[in-house]
């Protein structure tokens, strides 16, 4: 498959169905794209729909599985798209494009060779919760403990967090935050270079709190 360059051949592109509840056409939408005019296309649409695969089945449909609909914020990001959002110190909170390969530039490949693929995902199921206490880590815990991730990061507005995969069986998950952790007061890694913080006990009584209110709810 070359890189769409018609209407057509994008809304071919827009209709590969990577897991069974997402289309590519789910992760091309990005404010960059359409304030600047800049489409948000990829050069290489076969890498990118191989590194989504990955992201959906083994994320992203586990996740919808447990907690209910995944909203996809922000996903795939075009070279050009991103490097615009790079510009003028970062003016879109975009990385450079060399940290992106393999991130939220599905089709270009890591340093090492490696494809990956990020999408900036809300979880509705958390929000209650988030906005009661304030506390996203539940999820995070929880992603931690029974997905295959490479990263994860978490911001403020309605607890949304960049959910990557990795094809680099070595990567070494972490999960960074600039939403600050209610139950340490800070914004310190709670995994850093594979190792979590909190003991596994620790963590479950952090989830099942959490799991608790669902089931309330519900």
């Amino acid at each position: 498959m070359t890189k769409p360059m018609t209407v057509k051949a994008l809304e071919g592109l827009g209709r590969v169905r990577l897991s069974t509840h997402f289309f590519m056409r789910d992760f091309l939408y990005s404010e960059i794209s359409q304030i600047e005019g800049i489409p948000n296309v990829p050069d290489y649409p076969e890498r990118a729909i191989e590194a989504g695969k990955q992201l959906c089945d083994r994320l992203l449909e586990p996740l919808q599985e447990r907690f209910g609909r995944v909203v996809i914020r922000s996903a795939y990001r075009s070279p050009a798209v991103n490097a615009k959002g790079a510009e003028n110190g970062n003016q879109y909170s975009c990385a450079a494009n060399e940290k992106n390969y393999a991130s939220h530039i599905w089709d270009y490949p890591d340093a090492e060779g490696y494809l990956g693929a990020t999408a900036c995902i809300v979880v509705p199921a958390l929000l209650p919760w988030y906005e009661a206490t304030g506390d996203w880590t539940p999820l995070a815990w929880w992603i931690h403990d029974n997905l295959p991730y490479a990263s994860q990061f978490w911001f403020p507005k309605l607890a949304a967090f960049n959910l990557r995969w990795s094809g680099n069986p070595a990567a070494l998950p972490s999960i960074n935050t600039y939403v600050t952790n209610p139950h340490t007061g800070d914004k310190k890694a709670i995994v850093k270079d594979g190792q979590p913080k909190l003991s596994a006990e620790a963590r479950n009584e952090v989830v099942d709190a959490w799991l608790a209110s669902l089931a309330c709810v519900g």
